[in-house]
């Protein structure tokens, strides 16, 4: 073998950072567990896993009333909208708009198409799977459409993820990125529970949720590390202010 032949193998092992083939793994996982997980439910195999859970947060005595206090009913009915269509397409479009005055042009474009293309495809899962919602315990908001995967968790951790990931490209600070991602990952989660207290959706579909957004965002996480610049890349911290990485 040539000195130039073992460079060039040499350059392909090392074309891609030890995180991005951390990342493909766990794509790669993920996409196994979720199909793993569509298949259980589609035999029936998760429903007495799911019945423990919803009844274990209601009253035995009545259905009706969940554990807990009734500010907590009320606080959970608050944060479930954090998930709502609203919410998160006001939070998109301010985002996108905020990159736009930013003149990160393309990481604004690929942001609002990025978590688009995600709803889209929380919508597809449903009508393919076509899971009824659980008529377990009474729900205490009204829903109407399919259950699996549950639409509040994976289009929140799509967008809340998506937006996570891609924003904190543009953070000069590891402080700060760290913390947005840590914000998305956040609200990702308390969203999906919030449904499974309010007895609209069985625990497997929230958990087919979560998995299937993360595994949208870190796909567009891949794409845009890949083609699209962070903000060091094209502006360099102002002197004093740079913090060690």
């Amino acid at each position: 073998m040539t000195e130039l032949q073992r460079r060039g193998i040499l350059a392909r092992l090392t074309a891609y950072e030890p995180l991005t083939l951390i990342m493909l793994a766990s794509i790669a996982g993920g996409l196994f567990v979720l199909q793993r997980l569509t298949s259980e439910v589609l035999e029936g195999e998760t429903f007495r896993f799911d019945e423990t859970i919803l009844l274990a947060l209601r009253q035995q005595g009545d259905l009706a009333v969940p554990v807990g206090p009734a500010w907590l009913t009320h606080a959970i009915s608050d944060i479930t909208s954090l998930g709502g269509v609203t919410v998160l397409t006001l939070m998109t479009v301010l985002i996108t708009v905020y990159l736009l005055l930013d003149r990160r042009w393309p990481i604004a474009i690929f942001v609002f198409s990025s978590v688009l293309t995600g709803w889209l495809a929380s919508t597809l899962l449903k009508i393919l799977v076509a899971r009824p919602r659980p008529d377990i315990v009474p729900h205490l908001v009204e829903v109407s459409d399919l259950s699996f995967p549950s639409g509040h968790a994976m289009v929140s951790a799509v967008t809340y993820l998506t937006l996570g990931a891609l924003v904190a490209r543009t953070q000069r600070y590891r402080s700060t990125r760290i913390f947005v991602m840590g914000a998305g990952v956040f609200l990702a989660v308390i969203v999906g529970l919030s449904r499974i207290y309010l007895g609209v959706h069985y625990p497997t579909d929230v958990l087919a949720g979560w998995c299937a957004g993360a595994l949208w965002a870190l796909g567009c996480w891949l794409i845009s590390k890949r083609f699209i610049p962070s903000r060091s890349a094209d502006a360099a911290p102002e002197p004093g202010m740079e913090e060690p990485r």
